[in-house]
């Protein structure tokens, strides 16, 4: 499940294919068949579109490039609610004590050549399923429309 950021897809230089730029509310683990689509949207119905800014360039010790958003709070409520919805899948797959809200660059160190700070509205998370052709498709997008 992901909040597209079309406002930074030029920037990303390393992403599977058919996903575009986004942040990362929680990596399923799950079969598609075990998915309840009515749970995601129950869980998401309190959660308002919000306003947020790209605001910097960012390495992680891996050498993951991407870019901060600011406030990364909401994004942060948004992976909470959902992991509680379904603590068998934990953020980063249990790897990381903190749920760092982050869009992905590139895999490696790269220069990012980008205006910053850059605006950006979360209207929406998507459910992405991944095809038998490696592509990955939205299954499902729910509108942020509830009141935060």
């Amino acid at each position: 499940m992901v909040v597209p950021v079309p406002e930074a897809d030029a920037l990303v230089v390393d992403a599977p294919p058919g996903v575009g730029a986004h942040v990362t509310v929680l990596s399923w683990f799950l079969a598609p068949a075990d998915i309840d689509e009515t749970a995601i949207a129950e869980v998401l119905a309190p959660f308002a579109a919000f306003d947020f800014e790209l605001d910097r360039v960012e390495v992680f010790a891996d050498g993951i490039t991407w870019l901060h958003p600011e406030p990364s709070e909401p994004f942060a409520e948004l992976t909470n609610a959902v992991w509680r919805r379904w603590p068998e899948c934990p953020p980063y797959e249990g790897a990381h004590d903190d749920v760092v809200p982050h869009l992905t660059v590139a895999k490696t160190p790269i220069a990012v050549d980008a205006a910053f700070p850059i605006r950006c509205r979360a209207t929406e998370v998507q459910l992405l399923e991944e095809g038998d052709d490696g592509v990955f498709r939205v299954r499902r997008a729910f509108p942020l429309q509830g009141v935060a």
